[in-house]
């Protein structure tokens, strides 16, 4: 999760899944985008997905995606230093929470491997 208008370096892809432009912030979101690319239970993904009428500001989820049955899946990218931050908890638990109340029930981390 990030900030709506976050001003950092991004890298600007276009791919196949990929309902527009894919703008990833950081090496986490880059390497997933390409995983959904090769996932073939992947029909099609949007990054950087704007909460609409989040109660903490304006943030944005990094991957909303519909699997080829129909179901949408969320993903958020973090890094484990950051996953214990009182902060990302907070965003990760509002974004759990708006998901859920639209109905989403496979939401989850992607986290790097260091």
């Amino acid at each position: 999760m990030k900030k709506k208008n976050f001003k950092g370096r991004c890298v600007k892809r276009k791919l196949n899944k990929c309902d527009e432009i894919c703008r990833t912030y950081n090496p986490i979101q880059y390497a997933y985008a390409d995983v959904l690319e090769t996932d073939s239970s992947i029909q099609s993904y949007r990054c950087n997905v704007v909460l609409e009428g989040l109660e903490l500001g304006e943030y944005t989820s990094d991957f909303a995606c519909v699997k080829k049955d129909g179901e949408p899946m969320i993903r958020e990218c973090v890094y484990r230093r950051q996953i214990s931050k009182s902060m990302t908890v907070k965003l990760l638990d509002a974004s759990l929470k708006y998901w859920q109340s639209r109905g989403v029930t496979d939401w989850g981390l992607i986290v790097d491997a260091k």
